[in-house]
């Protein structure tokens, strides 16, 4: 089976918006940068690693798009005012975030009383807290153009309660449950919040977890039998950033295949 094709799921309506992607530098943050790039967007990569981000600006610039990088640090409420003072001081304009930045990858499946205090910190830290402080930081340019999408990335590990990673699907069902909340918060200003729930995503980034045996063991539950790709979960995050999705809010889309139900 073929994986979709970029130049297929591209919305119009994005022409010109500003929209913040988080984590940028790599894997599924970067086919959204370049995705949003596509379609006509000014594609903001808020990487820790500014080199990745700048990387990725490149791609997406030497394919005829916009794009800047800023180095930011989701963890750090500091790092992303600046990032967003610098995005709307030269745009006058935020439009989309994209919460996409995580802890996960690098993660040592362990039962939860084996996990370090310090990793459980740092996990919510990254995966919640950080989703929180950046709309929290996007929201005075979003209020004052009447219009904004929050998109935040959760996990479809959450509905099936995915043991040993108890860190990450709490950070994950608690942004699910911040999303609905913020939506109802934010929807007399015409911002959109709603989150987004991929399944077992295989990008460029080693995941030592998963052996081969297991990821023959995840596409057999899925309902569409091949690896699922970050070019999967572009269509509905550019439906979520555009004016199609004008009253949708408060949502968490499962996007894995077929794995979990609602």
């Amino acid at each position: 089976m073929s994986q979709p094709d970029l130049r297929n799921v591209v919305f119009p309506s994005l022409s010109g918006r500003v929209v913040i992607i988080t984590g940028a530098g790599q894997g599924i943050g970067r086919v959204f940068a370049k995705a949003f790039g596509m379609a006509g967007a000014i594609a903001v990569i808020a990487e820790r690693n500014i080199e990745k981000g700048a990387s990725v600006a490149s791609e997406i610039i030497a394919d005829g798009g916009k794009a800047v990088a800023i180095e930011t640090d989701v963890a750090d409420p500091k790092s992303i005012e600046r990032m967003v003072e610098a995005i709307d001081g030269q745009f006058d304009r935020v439009d989309i975030l994209v919460n996409n930045a995580g802890i996960f990858s690098t993660l040592e499946m362990r039962p939860f009383d084996k996990i370090p205090l310090e990793e459980w910190d740092q996990v919510l830290r990254v995966n919640l807290t950080g989703p929180f402080l950046c709309a929290r930081a996007v929201l005075p340019a979003m209020r004052r153009a009447k219009w904004g999408r929050i998109i935040n990335i959760a996990s479809g590990a959450v509905r099936l309660g995915r043991p040993n990673y108890l860190h990450y699907i709490a950070a994950k069902s608690a942004l699910m449950g911040m999303s609905l909340s913020m939506a109802r918060e934010l929807g007399p200003d015409n911002i959109t919040v709603n989150a987004i729930l991929p399944g077992a995503t295989f990008t460029e980034i080693e995941r030592k977890t998963v052996t081969p045996e297991q990821k023959v063991k995840i596409v057999s539950m899925q309902c569409v039998p091949r690896p699922e790709t970050p070019e999967d979960l572009v269509g509905a995050v550019l439906f979520l950033a555009s004016d199609a999705s004008a009253f949708v809010t408060g949502q968490s889309i499962n996007l894995d295949g077929g794995v979990t139900g609602s």
